[in-house]
């Protein structure tokens, strides 16, 4: 197998660095002929705020005999509408034949798709491939919600190769019925701009709605929360796209919606509102040292029930109390007008840690039974 770095190289290093935001990627889900793509890519180009043109050439269904694209006889398809139009195609890539055939190409910018990261064997492949290259690599989350893997994955391609390497936040798969197709879980992309401040973070909205009717404001919030662009799919005519039909939206829809976005300032702040900001700030740290010491209060009335439990031999766990703590509490919840969802996960947390301490407490108290017997 030929190595990546000796493929053909990219003509310049490609960077999303000045770029105003957002930045827009869009595209059908798959490469379906020369002609839709061309079309697809012109339409695109029309309004001058889209930057990339995707398209998937192989696409990694779940269940065979679905469409799972054309494979490299359509790569030329994207450098000819990249020639077109200026957009810079890109596409997904998963094995490191996939990375050969991009080079070979000229192509200048890949993503890695969920369904590889959650492999660090498969990342590594990629990396390996890819190594000594100046791509722009996007990595999208894996579809289960792990950051320290996501993380991983964009530390093993940032390892080997030149170009840029950006997170690209597409949701999470979750069980039971959920009003989008992957819950978004913004904690998680937050808490990867925390740990790797210096990575571009782009949204796929298409991916965690799974339908237009939500796409907007999944855009918006991923604006609000600094994300530098976003990743969306468009087909020509949507009901006949021959895969994920279901969430793809014309270029005119398109359009129109990122002309409704809103894109928060990050500069020429006024020196008031400033001021005014600092000082809500300073409050919240005064509320977070207030609910510091209201759960350091906690876990010591959890270590005295530890305690008395191991006393009496009781069950550490009592499934009529915590039925009876998460009634009453979302009804306290309901009255303050908080999100019965976001309690529900605080409250599991704290829950959760309140049985791991009453359980060292007992452990303790059970270890000092037989020095007091012997005294």
């Amino acid at each position: 197998m030929v190595q990546g770095n000796q493929m053909k190289p990219t003509s310049s290093v490609l960077s999303l660095h000045g770029r105003q935001r957002p930045v827009v990627i869009a595209g059908p889900c798959s490469a379906e002929s020369r002609t839709q793509v061309l079309e697809t890519a012109n339409l695109l180009a029309t309004s001058g705020k889209v930057s990339f043109f995707r398209a998937g050439l192989w696409k990694p269904r779940t269940r065979p005999n679905a469409f799972e694209g054309l494979g490299e006889r359509a790569l030329p398809w994207l450098m000819e509408a990249q020639k077109a139009t200026g957009l810079t195609a890109m596409t997904e890539v998963a094995t490191p034949e996939h990375v050969e055939a991009v080079l070979r190409s000229g192509m200048k910018a890949i993503w890695i798709g969920a369904r590889t990261t959650v492999s660090p064997f498969a990342v590594q492949a990629l990396a390996e491939a890819l190594q000594g290259t100046d791509l722009l690599v996007m990595v999208k989350n894996p579809m289960h919600a792990d950051l320290k893997l996501w993380m991983g994955a964009i530390e093993r391609v940032a390892r080997t190769t030149k170009g840029e390497v950006c997170a690209l936040h597409r949701g999470f798969s979750s069980y039971g019925t959920s009003e989008f197709r992957n819950a978004p879980m913004w904690e998680i992309p937050i808490a990867l701009r925390a740990e790797m401040p210096d990575i571009p973070m782009f949204c796929d909205p298409s991916h965690i709605t799974g339908n237009p009717d939500k796409l907007r404001d999944v855009s918006q919030r991923a604006m609000n929360l600094g994300m530098e662009g976003l990743m969306i799919e468009s087909h020509l005519e949507p009901s006949q796209a021959l895969s994920d039909a279901e969430q793809q939206v014309t270029p005119d829809n398109l359009h129109q919606m990122l002309d409704h976005l809103e894109i928060p300032v990050t500069h020429h702040v006024s020196h008031s509102d400033r001021e005014d900001l600092e000082g809500l700030r300073l409050q919240i740290d005064s509320v977070d040292e207030q609910l510091m010491q209201m759960l350091h209060k906690r876990m010591d009335l959890a270590r005295s029930i530890g305690a008395l439990k191991q006393k009496n031999k009781w069950s550490l766990l009592s499934v009529a109390r915590w039925r009876e703590i998460i009634r009453s509490r979302t009804e306290w919840a309901q009255h303050h007008g908080l999100n019965t969802e976001f309690l529900g996960k605080v409250l599991g947390s704290v829950h959760e840690e309140s049985i791991r301490v009453q359980g060292d407490e007992a452990d303790r108290k059970r270890s000092e039974k037989p020095k007091k017997n012997q005294s």
